[in-house]
């Protein structure tokens, strides 16, 4: 759950020591701010450099894992959402979102698993002894090959 109501006025962290903290880089905050799934920064000092609380190295990190688990930056904001909102609501809508995903997802694998068969039948039928003008994988690719 991420911890919205953490006070914004602890902002003693550079954009590097919280992309450190959250296990992302500089670039990833900066992205994730301009994309609106982060609160913008306060500036802060004489160059007016970026200023992170405590609160949004838990925000970045549940962006991360989010992320690295497949889910769009819509779906995050999503899942920001919810998270955000009343701490006694269903998690049905937590659900929705993660089986919509997870349909993709096994969507992908079987896509993923054509692609293997497909790929695997073309450099099984490769005589890799052969002239170039005869490679089946350059014909397969070209489509002048056999199925």
């Amino acid at each position: 759950m991420i911890d919205e109501t953490s006070a914004r006025g602890d902002v003693g962290l550079s954009i590097g020591e919280l992309a450190e903290q959250a296990g992302v880089t500089t670039e990833a905050v900066r992205y994730y701010e301009r994309e609106g799934v982060i609160p913008p920064a306060r500036r802060g000092g004489a160059g007016r450099y970026r200023r992170y609380a405590g609160a949004d190295v838990q925000r970045v990190r549940f962006i991360r894992r989010a992320r690295d688990l497949g889910f769009s930056l819509d779906e995050v904001r999503g899942l920001l959402g919810l998270a955000q909102g009343a701490p006694d609501a269903s998690c049905a809508d937590v659900m929705k979102i993660a089986r919509t995903h997870l349909d993709q997802v096994d969507l992908k694998l079987r896509q993923l698993g054509e692609l293997r068969a497909e790929l695997a039948r073309i450099v099984e039928a490769c005589d890799d002894a052969a002239p170039l003008a005869e490679c089946r994988v350059l014909g397969a690719l070209s489509g002048s090959a056999e199925k």
